[in-house]
């Protein structure tokens, strides 16, 4: 009997699923509503009545279950890239040249894909033998909060594939609201004397973070699909590739296009400039791919963006308002950033009250005077801009902005560094806004990632006078912490907790964290692997420093600056005494040996069998060191095609030994 009943609940929950995807992604349902409710209905029943066949992946759980208690941050399987944005049809044009460029001979096989360019919310779907295990957001590229129980509720998003799509398989979409649903959502929120949400992408990001999936589910988001990552992929290209993924049971936008040259791809981008109204969801721009995947792999990837893909972005929405005033923001570095306060102004969904002026060029080229009809935009959609004044509405002439030449927090005079844009505030012990800035940074994420501390919490320590540099925050105890408001002992015990944990940070980590000014993330991973430890790095020369990959003078000037000043040595010391790392290790699962220990590279052109990014990790993973510019300290050039004349002569001039990828594999092997 209970053989049967099991067996029932399978064909039930496989007829479900199959009727959900001709519904929802298909468009062409067999069945009637009515219809559908009744087997689902009956397929909950069956489920409460017999729980021990409970299956994660039950079309039941569309509907939403228990509440979440967090998002639980993991790391993907592969980095989600962001995307290099253009704005005009000469920067296709230059983008499809430096493809070219690179391609050499293959530019035969050289078309694209265009796909509309969603304003949602990326996301990675994991599937093993066919069922949905994973859902992450895209977070910083690097690592995302689990989403999954709230993905499962949207119903584009299948929980189960089909017999025929592959056992592993990871799929980036793009999750949003309808303009349809959106207006429904709104008009029951005034129904219910609740104020209105400003625009479908922002709602859509906040419902894939409400704690109650059953919530979500009724919020009908939709997911798109616009990248397939499978090991055993057998299509050849980006269009094969998503159109065949409609068949597994994913929602494929039908826009999509194979475009066999770039005029045909500036055809698709005037169609949608025009017709994008048109549609039922919020798109901001077109993206553009190269279709083969074996191009693709030899364009490869900078450290941000992926050669072979860019977004062409429409034209953003403006509106003239008001300029009201003008205020000074000090940052982490002591950067002045001047904000013009606005008269309150909706754009592209959103109340627009500030916008950054950048710095004084831009003050005065715009000659702005206080009262002023200025011309605001969001720059890409997202941050708002002044980019122009309304000469008929000009405010006083003696309403003239002039930069300010004191800080704002300690009125110390601010300098502006020679051929350089921005004023600066030098008084970094002493500027209440450079300390706060410069813990916060030290704490976040993509630096020393503690737990149990954010920003608020650094503030209320800081305006408690239990810290005032970074190095503070390891001497903290039980009895400073608990002092705090709104501070019980558990949120004590996970600061300290975090604090300890934090000692294992590897030295790149705490390097960035330093909030050295230009010494990104990237850089830090470069000075780490390079000098090897703090000292090194402190007493290394100009030369020295940049001769470091992507190391340049201003980034080693500001090194140089950095280690000058006696109270960063005294922090430095201080964060030792703590137990903080400042020495390199090599991480033994990335390291396949020493055979090119001592050695340095120089890498130019472009490779068959592999890409640079990946010669790049092939030198370092075996202890080879990589440098940008060629001297007589090069021990090797690894020459691909298309070097440039300037490179050549420099390598004949100092006798430098020429390596091909194949020259290099084979020295690996010796």
């Amino acid at each position: 009997m209970k053989k049967e009943i099991q067996k029932h609940i399978h064909e039930l929950r496989d007829e479900i699923h199959h009727h959900n995807f001709l519904y929802y992604t298909k468009d062409k349902p067999i069945i009637s509503d009515y219809e559908f409710d009744q087997k689902l209905n009956k397929l909950i029943s069956l489920e409460e009545s017999y729980p021990e066949y409970d299956d994660i992946n039950s079309p039941t759980k569309r509907i939403g279950g228990g509440l979440l208690n967090n998002f639980e941050t993991k790391k993907h399987n592969y980095p989600m890239y962001s995307l290099d944005n253009t704005y005009t049809k000469d920067e296709v044009n230059d983008w499809v040249k430096k493809i070219k460029k690179i391609i050499g001979d293959d530019d035969d096989e050289l078309s694209f894909t265009c796909e509309l360019k969603y304003d949602g919310v990326s996301v990675s779907l994991l599937y093993e033998e066919g069922l949905l295990i994973q859902a992450l957001t895209r977070g910083d590229g690097v690592s995302g909060d689990d989403i999954t129980e709230n993905v499962r509720t949207i119903p584009t998003v299948p929980l189960v594939l089909n017999k025929f799509s592959p056992k592993s398989i990871e799929i980036r979409g793009e999750i949003l609201m309808t303009k349809k649903s959106f207006e429904e959502l709104n008009l029951k929120r005034v129904k219910d004397g609740l104020p209105k949400y400003m625009n479908p992408r922002n709602t859509a990001s906040g419902t894939l973070k409400l704690k109650d999936s059953k919530l979500v589910a009724k919020r009908k988001l939709v997911c798109y699909l616009f990248s397939v990552i499978n090991k055993n992929e057998n299509h050849l290209t980006q269009f094969d590739s998503l159109s065949n993924s409609r068949s597994y049971g994913f929602k494929v936008p039908n826009e999509l296009i194979l475009a066999k040259d770039i005029n045909s791809v500036f055809s698709f981008i005037d169609k949608w400039n025009y017709d994008r109204k048109k549609l039922d969801y919020e798109i901001d721009g077109i993206v553009i791919k190269v279709n083969n995947f074996q191009l693709q792999k030899k364009l490869g990837f900078t450290s941000k963006y992926p050669r072979w893909a860019i977004a062409y972005k429409f034209k953003p929405e403006n509106i003239y308002t008001r300029l009201n005033s003008v205020t000074y923001q000090v940052g982490r570095t002591g950067a002045i950033t001047p904000v013009a306060e606005l008269s309150p102004v909706l754009i592209s969904g959103t109340t627009i009250k500030r916008a950054s002026l950048h710095n004084s060029d831009q003050i005065d080229k715009l000659e702005l005077r206080i009262g002023d009809y200025v011309k605001v935009e969001k720059g890409g959609e997202i941050i708002p801009k002044i980019i122009g004044v309304d000469f008929k509405r000009r405010g006083d002439e003696n309403s003239k902005i002039h930069f300010i030449k004191n800080c704002p927090d300690c009125n110390s005079n601010l300098i502006r560094e020679e051929h350089g844009a921005n004023h600066y505030c030098l008084n970094s012990t002493r500027c209440k806004k450079q300390i706060i800035g410069s813990i916060q940074h030290f704490i976040s994420r993509k630096a020393m990632n503690i737990e149990g501390l954010g920003e608020e919490t650094i503030l209320n320590m800081y305006e408690a006078g239990l810290i005032n540099n970074i190095a503070d925050l390891y001497e903290l105890k039980t009895d400073d912490l608990i002092r705090l408001d709104r501070m019980a002992s558990k949120s004590v015990s996970n600061i300290l907790d975090g604090l300890i944990k934090s000692k294992s940070k590897p030295f790149h980590k705490v390097l960035f964290g330093l909030g050295i000014r230009h010494v990104g993330s990237t850089v830090a991973k470069n000075l780490s692997s390079t000098f090897k430890n703090i000292d090194t790095l402190r007493n290394s020369s100009f030369k020295e420093l940049i001769s470091v990959d992507e190391i340049g003078d201003k980034i080693a000037e500001s090194l140089i600056a950095y280690f000058k000043e006696e109270n960063n040595i005294n922090q430095i010391q201080r964060l030792k005494l703590a137990g903080l790392s400042f020495n390199f290790h090599e991480n033994q699962d990335d390291v396949h040996s020493d055979k090119l220990s001592g050695l340095k590279f120089v890498i130019s052109g472009v490779f068959d069998n592999f890409s640079r990014d990946e010669i790049k990790s092939i030198i370092t993973q075996n202890g080879g060191k990589l440098i940008s510019s060629i001297s007589s300290k090069t021990d090797y050039f690894v020459a691909g095609k298309n070097i440039g004349p300037s490179k050549q002569k420099k390598v004949l001039r100092f006798k430098i030994p020429i390596l091909s990828e194949s020259d290099l594999t084979k020295m690996l092997k010796e």
